[in-house]
């Protein structure tokens, strides 16, 4: 049988004659579907397409050129600055290479596919459920959790658009996380019923969004109610007259016993390029496509020179989702050599084979599955190919597939050899995403007094240790080289600030003043926290401002509660997100819903900004959920937090400081050369500073007024949890007013807040102070650093924070904006 599928009779007509099935549409239909019978209780028929490359032996050109076609009027319908912006996903397992050929028609675009393998490390950008399909469930694993994220068009792509389900489902749940204006749906064949049209178009319309479809030929399958009842007793007859199914080769007219004498595979060394993706299941640029055609030439020669001398008819055998790799290898090889080259690919599907003209599915080959599926251990299938007149079939399958089982007596090789004279084997390289070669294991957290002078069991902090390196530089340098764009802030250290005599009086003076007041607000948030987030909080601050607060809530947990917290610091970087290894330690060692992140105080919210979007990045990417992005502060003038203590700008010691009232401990460092992608942001204790060292005074001044303000911490929580305590974001409005007022044009250069203002002051290059006419006390110091770094302080009237600082326009033309570099003027 040379031509499974075309003896003048179309391949649809057994089923069509006994099932009452009608093909209606596009005069072309019957020369690109046949029909068969699934072995599937969802659905009876199956349209079994001629030129989709999976069921059906086809030439690789006319397949490859399909989907290039279906892309090219795609990058018609969108225009070229669409096109442009445009991301191709396709459907696994059948449509994936017709995907990749589609976004090969678009030329720019990137290219995805769902996949039904799950794949260690690498964490699920969403998912979505086939309803009528065999194996359901879809999984989205692109290596770049930005793939998806973009506004540009989408371009779904799929072998048939039967009722417009999977589509929908696959819409719905990419919509929710990356809401876009536009969506393109591809196929080879539209059969949608005029209900499932205006079903989509109703769609299109809640989400809001455009959704276009294109397709080579469109019609309709007419069935009858009881379609599916005939269906299955069609099926359950036909295995008894063979005798079964099960058994490998039953439904396969067998070659004459010596007329094809199994021999040993021959394997092919591709030279498959290191690090080139084998296809979409983790993304493909076009930089990726480039690539690879450089290389198909010569991959496609060796494929060549392996074949037999003389063979006439040669079939390329892609592996399941693996259809593109081998597809662009067979179409380079139809180009290069003068036998026939066919291409298929095996499938999980199981279908009913009849051999008869009026039938697609002439002949079936049942082996195990070989790549250890998720969904466990069952047969795999490939159609038409035994009797298909094959000289040499050449296997093409990834390395994961590439197992014992497919070696095995009754695998796939094996079923092969019995139908083809010669069987060629060619593995390609399972693309393995970085992700999936993380170490396993994360260090343990630093303590003290090894790192940082708190008791051990206050803090562990999830950062490496760097205190034998040189970063400091003095504070003008630093804004030089941040300012002109060559450094990062969090790429070095300022040089740590000595306080004079007067200015550590004056630490020790605010210290005795306000102690009550932190510890009423440490007391507020610590039962806010205990109420409405976790009865036993693991506690993370953001180091190192949030550190002495998540100590001192601590001891609030304990003191009041006789719980004894587990504590952590962690570090986040403006403009490059919090440590994604110290969540991924924190989720393997607790519950996420547990965490909570903890900070000193708000000024505008850039920070709260920053944490809810790498949270909402983290989980994306890792699949890991359950952190809780909004931080407990102590003190929340800016209005950017549900979970606080205070909303007053008043004074908080901990901020007159660095690292001496921050366990010694600096701010946190993120450099290239000193953090690698598999390590905890860096930091240094300053061991050498311990005579100075003013942070377990600080948290015992604090922490000893516990007991006198017990009772009011009672009565002010129960009339905060009566508050409206939605975030009004006032304090970014006003940051936003006061860069204008200024001729600042730049939020990033205004520094609101007490906090704030003294960490302009003893780390940047400050221009002027706006202090609240009658502050007071709670402004002592800053008016002493003003005047020791020569700074004005300008009284203001109406100010809603107690003061605010400004960075001297001198550095404006490339301060530092919101991704930490510089903005230039």
């Amino acid at each position: 049988m040379k031509n499974a599928v075309n003896d003048g009779v179309w391949s649809g007509s057994w089923v069509a004659e006994r099932l009452g099935v009608e093909l209606v549409g596009d005069d072309g239909l019957p020369a690109l579907l046949g029909l068969a019978l699934r072995r599937n209780p969802k659905r009876a028929h199956l349209l079994v397409s001629n030129v989709l490359g999976k069921h059906v032996p086809q030439s690789p050109t006319v397949v490859y050129e399909y989907g290039h076609r279906l892309g090219r009027r795609v990058g018609a319908l969108l225009g070229e600055e669409e096109a442009a912006g445009a991301v191709v996903l396709g459907y696994a397992e059948t449509a994936t290479g017709l995907g990749h050929a589609v976004a090969d028609g678009l030329g720019t675009a990137p290219y995805l596919h769902s996949t039904r393998r799950q794949v260690a490390g690498v964490a699920r950008a969403g998912g979505f459920e086939e309803s009528h399909s065999h194996a359901t469930s879809h999984l989205l694993l692109p290596e770049d959790a930005g793939l998806l994220a973009g506004d540009g068009p989408l371009v779904l792509v799929d072998d048939e658009f039967s009722t417009g389900n999977t589509v929908l489902n696959t819409i719905r749940d990419l919509h929710e996380r990356y809401p876009r204006r536009r969506y393109v749906v591809v196929a080879l064949v539209d059969m949608r019923s005029a209900g499932d049209a205006a079903r989509m178009a109703r769609f299109a319309d809640e989400i809001g969004a455009r959704v276009d479809l294109v397709a080579a030929a469109s019609g309709g399958v007419r069935l009858p109610s009881d379609v599916l009842e005939k269906g299955q007793r069609l099926v359950a007859r036909h295995d008894v007259a063979v005798g079964g199914s099960a058994v490998a080769g039953r439904a396969v007219p067998r070659a004459p016993h010596g007329a094809h004498q199994p021999s040993q595979v021959v394997r092919v060394d591709l030279r498959w390029p290191h690090g080139l993706p084998d296809g979409g299941r983790h993304g493909f640029t076009p930089a990726h496509r480039a690539r690879l055609e450089a290389v198909l030439p010569a991959m496609a020669a060796r494929m060549a020179g392996a074949l037999p001398p003389g063979a006439g008819r040669v079939l390329v055998l892609g592996f399941e989702e693996l259809m593109y790799a081998p597809l662009r290898l067979a179409r380079e090889l139809e180009h290069l050599i003068p036998a026939e080259v066919r291409f298929s690919t095996t499938t999980r599907s199981p279908v009913l084979a009849v051999d008869d003209p009026g039938y697609a599915i002439r002949t079936r080959l049942v082996f195990p599955a070989h790549d250890t599926p998720a969904d466990g251990p069952g047969e795999r299938y490939a159609y038409n190919v035994a009797g298909g007149g094959f000289d040499a079939v050449v296997a093409v399958v990834d390395s994961v597939a590439d197992t014992p089982a497919l070696h095995a007596p009754d695998g796939l090789l094996a079923r092969l050899a019995a139908h083809t004279p010669h069987v060629l084997l060619a593995v390609v390289p399972s693309y393995a995403p970085h992700a999936s070669e993380r170490p396993a294991m994360l260090p343990e957290p630093l303590r003290g007094p090894a790192f940082s002078s708190y008791a051990p069991d206050e803090v562990g902090w999830l950062l490496q240790d760097l205190s034998d390196v040189t970063l400091e530089a003095p504070t003008e340098e630093r804004e030089e080289a941040i300012q002109s764009g060559g450094a990062h802030y969090a790429e070095s250290l300022p040089v740590e600030y000595q306080p004079s005599e007067q200015y550590q009086e004056l630490f020790h003076t605010a210290l005795d003043a306000s102690a009550a007041r932190l510890a009423q607000a440490v007391g507020v948030v610590t039962e806010a926290v205990i109420a409405e987030r976790s009865p036993r909080p693991v506690l993370v601050s953001l180091a190192r401002a949030g550190t002495p607060v998540g100590v001192l809530m601590r001891r609030w947990a304990r003191y009041r509660h006789g719980l004894d917290l587990p504590h952590y610091a962690v570090s986040i970087v403006r403009g490059r997100g919090i440590d994604a290894n110290a969540l991924r330690w924190l989720a393997a060692h607790h519950d996420p819903r547990d965490v909570v992140f903890v900070d000193g105080w708000t000024g505008k919210g850039a920070i709260t900004r920053e944490l809810a979007q790498a949270v909402e990045e983290f989980e994306e990417k890792e699949g890991v959920t359950g952190f809780d992005p909004e931080i407990a502060v102590l003190a929340d003038p800016g209005s950017c937090v549900r979970t606080y203590g205070t909303r007053e700008d008043f004074l908080i010691p901990s901020a007159c400081l660095n690292s001496t009232v921050s366990g010694l401990i600096s701010r946190t460092v993120l450099r290239a050369d000193l953090v690698g992608p598999d390590d905890f942001h860096g930091a240094k204790f300053y061991r050498e500073l311990a005579g100075a060292d003013v942070s377990v005074a600080f948290l015992d001044a604090v922490s000893a007024r516990f007991p006198e303000v017990a009772d009011t911490v009672g009565t002010a929580i129960k009339e905060l949890m009566a508050e409206d305590r939605t975030p009004t974001w006032a304090g970014w409005r006003a940051v936003e007013r006061i860069s204008e007022e200024y001729g600042i044009h730049d939020v990033n250069l205004v520094k609101p807040g007490v906090g704030e203002t003294t960490r302009v002051l003893l780390r940047r290059v400050p221009w002027k102070i706006l202090a609240r006419a009658g502050a007071g006390a709670d402004l002592d110091h800053v008016r002493l650093l003003a005047e020791q770094r020569g700074v004005p302080v300008e009284e203001v009237g109406e100010l809603p924070y107690t003061c605010v600082g400004l960075i001297h326009p001198k550095y404006t033309r490339g301060a530092t904006g919101a991704d930490g570099k510089a903005v230039n003027a």
